[in-house]
């Protein structure tokens, strides 16, 4: 029915070529090759995070837990102050 054969391809690349300019189609395909390979790696790093946690669970259901992920920890973050405590300290005084 509706497929895309030579002939229709070859007037896509034509019609790219009128709006870019044959100059900056390296740049086009380049910009585009780095773009697929990093997609790439970031799903393989996935797949291998996945693969580190214990089996029958996903990340999601470690972060919702409330374990902690690499670099986090408890001791990092500061306590929260009381804003509301310390305005009644100085009304008093």
């Amino acid at each position: 029915m509706m497929g895309i054969g030579f002939p229709e391809l070859m007037i896509i690349l034509v019609i790219i070529m009128i709006i870019f300019g044959a100059g900056k189609l390296p740049e086009i395909g380049s910009a585009f090759g780095n773009s697929i390979r990093n997609f790439k790696k970031s799903m393989k790093d996935a797949e291998q995070e996945n693969e580190e946690l214990p089996e029958g669970e996903t990340a999601e259901a470690a972060i919702t837990e409330g374990e902690p992920v690499e670099g986090d920890s408890a001791e990092e973050t500061p306590p929260a102050e009381n804003p509301v405590a310390s305005t009644t300290e100085t009304e008093q005084k």
